[in-house]
């Protein structure tokens, strides 16, 4: 099939046209979370992008792999291969066995995950299973003269490797500015050749407890190893498209390119996305600075820096208002114009069934109907650009609420394109949902929306009954206690509508 789609490729700093390597399959790996903790916003960003990404090459037609891993073992806590693994260390400070830090964690994920709508991937592959897979690609590295052993430590060789290929092609970093600027203080001192070099596996420690057999010690892989090896096991040597966020592009994702090509000979990935950050005050958000907001906090409104719960929706509204590749800076001024737009287009598309068909459009609503769903797949078409989408779903609902009004007309064709345009670009591709019931104990579920709605309908149903009767106290009571309860109910011309205001 013929691609319209241009994806911004962080390896070449340019748009190029989207070219799977074996279509109509495409191959999709993002680096999923370090699991000792619970999901902040940074982590539903890189989630959500690539959720994007997922539905709408889905939604053209391709089949995809989507392929997101679990790490459970060898993220130590500086990237410079020192410290203790950080799964490890929470197992430590719990007392708990590194399994359960990792399983009770990434149970937390899917959770937060699903709440924001976040499909799952196609297969989620963890780390510590897939140790066989890590070794032989450390093994691969060594026969092709690219790592040496270390006191029972593998080490990638990158002045090796820099010899024939090229370290630093995804960053920019030059490898002679890394060696010099470490040379004076840190060359030469310890197990490495050259503080450049990244472990690809680690000898542990006697207080170590994640540890495996290996033809060189007890120990365990390097951060690095696993999204090489997983990658190449469910996607092949050579797979189209590799996510995650901007701050793993050095070291991760350019440790990820050398020992592909130490291993094989070449490249695995044909196209890098990254997505950038989210920051608190111009400064990046992460645990490892102390200045994360975690996604249950959002969700609950229980953070000092939050004067109000947000709803998992409202979340995802908000990351996707700005481009994947531009950054997006918290705060609760935001947040709230996000809650008012994410209001304002569920409430349209709320509206579109209480629209009235006339036999004609008005020129301006035939013009703008039948533009729609074009200039959408346009703004997806370059680079997955959610901004202008949302901005082309607002201008819709601008024409749903005229003709809500009686203030424009439209025929029943022009009325059906923009129900299906606005449903699937809102819904389907944007992954936006109504959430009625976010206030709730458990979360959004259909069921529970429909019989609150249910239940909601039945109140206004005697109202209804109590206005026939001229009964206007009991009217005016239950009108007045909706509200009391968060209610927002109107009178219109077509019958009463009512919304649940946040």
């Amino acid at each position: 099939m013929e691609s319209k789609l241009v994806i911004y490729n962080t390896l070449t700093r340019q748009l190029e046209r989207f070219e799977p390597i074996n279509a109509p399959h495409v191959g999709m790996y993002v680096c999923g979370p370090t699991v000792y903790g619970d999901p902040h916003l940074g982590h539903a960003r890189p989630a959500i992008t690539f959720d994007v990404v997922f539905r709408y090459l889905k939604h053209l037609g391709y089949k995809v792999r989507y392929v997101r891993n679990i790490t459970d073992v060898g993220h130590l806590e500086h990237d410079a291969d020192e410290g203790e693994d950080k799964i490890a260390k929470k197992a430590r400070l719990e007392q708990l066995e590194p399994m359960e830090i990792a399983q009770y964690y990434t149970n937390r994920y899917h959770r937060y995950m699903d709440m924001l709508n976040v499909l799952r991937p196609s297969i989620e592959p963890h780390a510590t299973g897939h140790i066989i897979e890590q070794q032989q690609l450390v093994q691969q590295i060594l026969d092709n003269g690219f790592a040496y052993e270390s006191n029972g430590s593998i080490y990638f060789d990158i002045e090796a490797y820099n010899k024939q290929h090229k370290y630093g092609i995804l960053s920019g970093r030059s490898l002679e500015n890394t060696k010099d600027a470490s040379r004076e203080n840190l060359d030469g001192v310890g197990e490495k050749r050259h503080q450049a070099d990244f472990a690809l596996w680690k000898k542990a420690q006697p207080e170590h407890i994640m540890r495996w057999p290996s033809p060189w010690s007890d120990g365990f892989p390097g951060w690095h190893c696993e999204c090489t090896a997983m990658g190449r096991k469910y996607l092949g040597e050579m797979f189209d498209i590799h996510g995650g966020g901007m701050d793993l592009i050095f070291p991760h994702h350019e440790c990820e390119i050398a020992q592909a090509v130490a291993s094989m000979g070449h490249p695995a990935v044909k196209y890098w996305m990254h997505n950038n950050m989210l920051t608190i005050n111009g400064q990046k958000m992460g645990k490892s600075l102390g200045n994360f907001i975690t996604l249950d906090q959002f969700f609950t409104g229980q953070h000092e820096m939050l004067e109000k719960a947000y709803s998992p929706m409202t979340i995802r509204f908000f990351i996707l208002s700005a481009h994947y590749r531009g950054t997006v800076d918290f705060s609760n001024e935001a947040l709230q114009a996000a809650e008012k737009g994410l209001e304002r287009l569920m409430n349209a598309l709320s509206d579109l069934e209480r629209i009235q068909v006339s036999p004609a459009c008005d020129p301006d609503t035939e013009r703008i109907v039948k533009s729609l769903r074009q200039r959408c797949y346009d703004a997806m078409n370059e680079d997955f650009a959610t901004p202008q989408v949302i901005s082309l779903l607002f201008e819709a609902c601008s024409v749903v609420n005229k003709l809500v009004d009686h203030k424009a007309t439209i025929c029943a064709d022009c009325l059906k394109e923009l129900s299906e345009t606005m449903h699937l670009f809102a819904e389907d591709i944007l992954g936006l949902q109504p959430s009625v019931s976010a206030g709730l104990a458990g979360g959004s579920n259909t069921d529970r929306e429909e019989a609150f709605g249910k239940v909601v309908d039945m109140v206004l149903a005697l109202r209804a009954k109590a206005k026939a009767n001229k009964d206007w106290t009991t009217s005016d009571q239950i009108r007045d206690d909706l509200a009391a309860a968060g209610f927002e109910v109107k009178d219109t011309k077509d019958g009463v509508t009512w919304k649940l205001n946040k």
